[in-house]
């Protein structure tokens, strides 16, 4: 039997699947893509810890120098999102270890530059929480984990800047740890929860990690009872739409080892659960903008991904009706299929190359508005 993570109470849970570098190279080295170095935020973890998921593209600038990632406006028309008519009376938690001390201040500013509507504990709009759902004590800060909590909190305003957000920080990085976390979270009334984070998946028994370096599968993206969320790289020009998708190379996919096919997934190269479900921009050459300590970072990974679907499925209003990740295989008609890129080697080929219809690393396809969640 597979570990089961306490989520019976929430409705409707995103997460992301495999990060792909660090394993690959390591948690403090980088590597150059086209002359800029990418590096991991977080480094790599023993069983029954988890790491962030974040990748940063080159080195941070200034506030007043202006980001150079993907903002709100881009990520909206990407994916052709009613943010600024929808969203209202939707919380959407952000589940993370350790503590944000700037939280607040770094949300200010980004929703400051970008024109949206402050988002405060002052106002009702901001709420952060320990893992039981306190405010003392809350659990000791970490620099790395600092960064993957802006990047979530900034990609929910970005796609959803009507929703309020509940920030649940857990005591540590243990598995346990977030895992009680994501119970307050539901708790506490969220209607979607996005986890950007993960580990080597493993059953009661404890195995080896199944790999999570592009091509394979990391837990708990690999459970069945949630959204599995790929990666895309994203570029403007191209087509009707004005944007361009492909799998990213970064992207994890695959066959779980221990869990159960879903009813609702019906690809035949797996006996088991197929990650991923859906996707959207993760790659960090084609990166969104963060803001944290002040200043502009640009950050990739399938930590970007998550909480923009989790936003998605805010933007919807449809948490209640949702079985697992089983929604949009019903509704594909509102996803744009990708069908190009690849995550490495693989047979069948579907499970490590975009391609018509289902594929690995990208799923059923990136948000084509919100009919599809």
């Amino acid at each position: 039997m597979s570990l089961r993570l306490p989520l019976s109470a929430i409705r409707a849970v995103l997460l992301l699947v495999a990060l792909s570098l660090v394993a690959a190279f390591g948690g403090s080295a980088s590597v150059r893509a086209a002359g800029v170095s990418i590096r991991p935020v977080c480094g790599a973890v023993p069983l029954g810890h988890v790491r962030c998921f974040s990748l940063v593209k080159g080195d941070a600038s200034p506030f007043a120098s202006g980001p150079s990632g993907y903002g709100p406006a881009d990520l909206q028309s990407a994916y052709a999102l009613p943010s600024a008519t929808a969203g209202a009376g939707q919380t959407v938690a952000i589940v993370d270890a350790f503590d944000d001390p700037t939280a607040e201040q770094d949300l200010a500013q980004y929703r400051s530059f970008y024109g949206l509507p402050p988002c405060t504990t002052a106002n009702g709009c901001f709420r952060k929480v320990n893992e039981n759902g306190g405010t003392l004590p809350m659990p000791p800060p970490s620099a790395d984990w600092s960064l993957e909590i802006s990047l979530d909190l900034d990609m929910v305003s970005a796609v959803c800047p009507n929703c309020k957000i509940l920030l649940v920080e857990s005591n540590t990085n243990l598995d346990s740890d977030l895992y009680t976390a994501e119970d307050t979270a539901a708790r506490l009334g969220a209607n979607t929860v996005s986890n950007s984070w993960g580990g080597s998946e493993y059953s009661v028994a404890i195995t080896a990690s199944s790999g999570d370096s592009g091509y394979g599968v990391s837990y708990p993206a690999a459970s069945r009872y949630l959204t599995a969320v790929g990666g895309t790289s994203l570029t403007r020009g191209g087509g009707t739409r004005g944007w361009t998708e492909s799998a990213w190379s970064g992207a994890g996919s695959g066959c779980s080892a221990y869990d159960a096919k879903p009813s609702w997934q019906t690809d035949t190269g797996c006996s088991r659960r197929t990650v991923a479900d859906v996707s959207a921009v993760a790659d960090p050459n084609t990166g969104v903008a963060v803001m944290y300590a002040g200043l502009w970072w640009t950050v990739g990974g399938t930590s970007a991904s998550s909480p923009i679907i989790a936003s998605v499925y805010a933007l919807a209003g449809n948490a209640s009706t949702v079985n697992a990740g089983s929604y949009p295989y019903s509704h594909t008609s509102g996803l744009f299929d990708v069908t190009s890129g690849s995550n490495g080697s693989c047979s069948p080929s579907y499970l490590c190359h975009g391609a018509a219809g289902y594929d690995g690393p990208t799923g059923l396809g990136t948000p084509n508005g919100v009919s599809g969640f």
